[in-house]
Order: structure tokens, then sequence, then C-alpha cells
């Protein structure tokens, strides 16, 4: 990792070049321009997200103790965060704009992950956490990974298996038919040869649609299977399930999906399109250095 002073210099120029070039469309707002241009401010979204800094409020403040000389007209954070909150498609654009520098792997993966938006306990009945559409809105879901119940979305991803570099994500219900959902990530971009894939995807018709398209579906084997697979292979699938895991790791752990603090889906919107531009940042700098 950069010093931190030339983290922030090195995303900076990177945005800053990618709205000069148009790579990044920012729509016009009406009113004067603000001090805090908008390059400074997704520069320092995606930075706090790159460091891990949990809370929006106590990274602005930690910017303006130790870094006002690179950002000397900070917004206050109200004002900070609506207008990030206006530029979550730009995060999007940057993260396809950072991925396209990488060809896409002939193996990738899809999976899901919790995004818990409240305490099952806490919640009494609707409320506000609805997104676009009459069926994206929180709901109760299992999380297999930690075998507990959970009240939100699901963070949905394809990702190469190589790079780990995020080509296509998406939110969506808590309970939802995880074979539809890859098959709608893997209308985004060309068929990979190989799609690595969780016991959840599994499925006969799954299968047959995407050998139609050239790719070969990948699961790990069912428990009545184990016995008959030969050990290396084993190994093998759990090493390339491993890597779809230390990415949802990095996302929901290290930059802080798990505890992203947002009140409306959004917000949550927002903070996931920065975080994963940010991860999108990270993975393609590691590939090519």
């Amino acid at each position: 990792m950069l010093p931190t002073e030339d983290l922030f210099v090195y995303v900076y120029v990177l945005v800053d070049d990618a709205i000069g070039a148009r790579a990044v469309a920012i729509a016009p707002r009406p009113g004067p321009a603000p001090g805090c241009t908008d390059a400074e401010l997704l520069t320092i979204a995606l930075v706090r997200h790159l460091l891990g800094r949990r809370s929006e409020a106590g990274f602005l403040a930690e910017v303006a103790r130790d870094w006002a000389h690179l950002f000397p007209r900070l917004p206050h954070q109200s004002e900070a965060n609506r207008r990030i909150r206006w530029l979550w498609g730009a995060f999007e654009q940057l993260r396809a704009m950072l991925a396209a520098r990488l060809p896409a792997d002939d193996c990738q993966q899809v999976d899901t992950t919790a995004v818990p938006v409240k305490h099952t306990s806490r919640v009494r009945g609707a409320d506000g956490w609805t997104g676009p559409g009459n069926d994206l809105a929180a709901r109760f879901g299992r999380d297999a990974a930690h075998a507990e119940w959970f009240y939100g979305f699901r963070l949905a991803i394809k990702a190469d298996l190589g790079s780990r570099v995020i080509r296509t994500w998406a939110i969506v219900p808590a309970a939802v038919n995880e074979r539809q959902v890859a098959g709608d990530l893997l209308q985004a971009g060309p068929p990979p040869r190989d799609l690595l894939a969780d016991k959840g995807f599994n499925g006969t018709a799954f299968a047959a649609q995407q050998a139609a398209r050239g790719t070969a579906v990948l699961v790990p084997p069912a428990k009545n299977q184990r016995a008959s697979t030969p050990t290396i292979l084993l190994k093998v699938i759990a090493q390339w399930r491993n890597r779809i895991e230390a990415s949802f790791a990095e996302i929901t752990d290290l930059m802080g999906l798990a505890r992203h603090g947002a009140h409306t889906f959004w917000g949550l919107l927002t903070r996931t399109a920065a975080t994963i531009a940010a991860h999108t940042l990270m993975r393609v700098c590691l590939a090519v250095a």
C-alpha cells in the first residue's frame, strides 16, 4: 500500500483524468460550482474504502485534520454524504473503466453474500428499505456461510478466478434463486469457458443453459459424491472456492461493507458501488504491478 498522501494523489489523478476523458460522466447539477470538486469527493470516498475506514464522518474529520493541504475546501459531512449519493453512478463507471484494463479470465466465479440492513430482532413490519421495482425490498434470508438468518439483501458478483477482478455485480433480494441471478450476471460480457459456483447454483437446466452458451458449470460435489471424487480434485475445488471467499472478505470486512451504516437503499447502493470500485482498483493495481 502506498503512503496515504501518495495514495490520495494517485487516486485523484486517476479520477480527474477519467472525468476529463469522459470515461466517467457526471450529470450537471443546478447552482454554483462547489468549492470541493466531484473528483475530490470521489477520491475521498475511494481512499476511505481502500483504508478500511468505517465512518464517513470520522474519515472526513481525519482528512480535515491531516490532509487539509490536499483538500482545503471540504464540505460539511451532510453535504458530502448527499453529493456522494448523487455520484454513485460515477463509482460504477470508474469500476468498469478499471476492469476493462485487464482481459477477462476464461474461468470465472459467481456467488452471493448476505448484506444485512437491520438486526432481525428489530424488524417490526414494513419499512423504508425498498429499492427500484416491486421486488427489491429488504426481506429475511438464510446466510448459509454463518448458518443464521438475516434481514436485508444479497450482493451477487461475477469475478475472474485469477485476478479476482469483479466483472459484474448486483444487489438482489435476500431470498432469491441463485441460478437466476447467475444467469442475469452472465449476460454481461462474453461467456467464460468455465464457471465455478457453489452448490446453490447446481441444477441441470442451469448447466444446460450455460453449456449452450459455451460455458461449463463446475460445482463442488454433493455429499453422496464426495467419496467417489479424487482427493486432489476436492483440494483444487476448495482452493478455487477460497478465492471468491477471499474477495467477499476484502469487500465486506477489510473495506467495511459489512458495517455499511446506510439508512436507506440508495445509501447502501452508493456504499456498495464505492466499495466495489475501490476493490477493483486494488485488484487491477496488484495484477499489473
